[in-house]
């Protein structure tokens, strides 16, 4: 129990955001459907519905930050986009970036030859890998066996997605999607900020699990030139 209040420190800590938070993640642990729940399923509910909140936040603003890309996919605000991308049953596959996700998704974001909608194809890929991590499940229940592995895996993943938004390159020279802005007048760090949330709720719950489960994580080492995406087998 005091694992879970300080998992829920934790979450409740990076809620400060120019996107308002919903009650998505507060429970009525005498409710039916937490009647079957344990506190370490409770803290994969919390952590797959914030890091979905971090998301939303990303999203609006790589579509304001990047409006060309919004314009590939629809004539709509990046607000009803958004509320759109995340509020209607569309299985998470698009036309617009071939149906890709996971690390497909991902991969073609920093593809040159890709002409979709990048945005997309990003957050798109980072959800349903942060998905297949958890077993495919958004809910979780004492029957849901998970690996903390695979959720190591996306925290790593995460931080390779990151070094390549301020990395990689097209052949003009210009960043793939524009990210942070730093220079005399201005720093904005809000991009690293929300990224740095969604793995620092990743990791904590991989290694909290690790230790319930008695399972070891192998931890991946990569070089500074060459960052790859960890499976999911």
């Amino acid at each position: 129990m005091r694992i879970f209040f300080l998992f829920l420190l934790l979450l409740l800590s990076g809620c400060n955001s120019s996107l308002e938070r919903n009650d998505a993640t507060q429970y009525d642990k005498g409710s039916f459907s937490q009647l079957t729940k344990t506190d370490f399923d409770r803290m994969a509910d919390y952590e797959i519905k914030e890091n979905t909140q971090s998301l939303k936040i990303l999203a609006l603003k790589f579509y304001k930050r990047n409006p060309a890309e919004l314009r590939k996919t629809t004539s709509d605000s990046p607000e009803v986009t958004v509320n759109w991308l995340f509020s209607n049953s569309h299985s998470w596959k698009f036309k617009e970036i071939n149906n890709a996700q996971g690390i497909e998704a991902l991969d073609q974001v920093f593809d040159e030859n890709f002409n979709g909608d990048r945005v997309l194809s990003l957050i798109a890929g980072l959800y349903t890998m942060l998905i297949t991590a958890h077993d495919n499940q958004k809910e979780f229940d004492m029957f849901d066996s998970l690996d903390p592995q695979l959720i190591y895996n996306a925290a790593r993943n995460v931080e390779v997605i990151v070094w390549r938004l301020s990395t990689k390159r097209k052949k003009n020279g210009k960043l793939f999607l524009v990210t942070n802005e730093m220079n005399d007048n201005l720093q904005n760090l809000t991009f690293e900020r929300e990224f740095g949330k969604i793995i620092g709720r990743t990791d904590y719950f991989a290694s909290v699990l690790s230790e319930k489960k008695e399972r070891y994580i192998t931890r991946a080492i990569q070089g500074t030139t060459i960052r790859v995406l960890l499976p999911f087998l």
